[in-house]
């Protein structure tokens, strides 16, 4: 009874470093892909970076919003970027992962809230 008693600290700190670890690489895992993104926001037809001012992709475009001051989440820049808004169309050419991969990097890098 004493060796199973003596035992179980030592699981639970095992447990609980492997439930920190795998945290820690979900947490990995939902960083957004920077470079994919920038080459998406320069590169996608037509390129946002045309209209938007994103100081990461190095741009100053003069139509749409200075997306640096309204820091839109992810959530936001997805639905725009699917369905347009005002002059901006809609990009029915950019796969799934392309427009979550477009819309995670311009939240991260205006630093929006999560």
């Amino acid at each position: 009874m004493r060796e199973a008693a003596s035992a179980l600290p030592r699981k639970r700190a095992i447990f609980a470093g492997l439930l920190v670890a795998g945290l820690h690489a979900g947490a990995l895992a939902a960083e957004p892909d920077m470079e994919a993104g920038r080459a998406l926001f320069v590169g996608a037809t037509p390129a946002c970076a045309l209209c938007h001012t994103l100081n990461d992709a190095q741009s100053s475009g003069a139509i749409g919003p200075k997306l640096d001051e309204i820091k839109p989440d992810a959530a936001r820049v997805e639905t725009a970027i699917r369905n347009g808004i005002g002059q901006m169309p809609a990009y029915t050419t950019l796969s799934d992962k392309e427009i979550e991969t477009l819309a995670a990097y311009v939240a991260k890098a205006t630093g929006a809230q999560p």
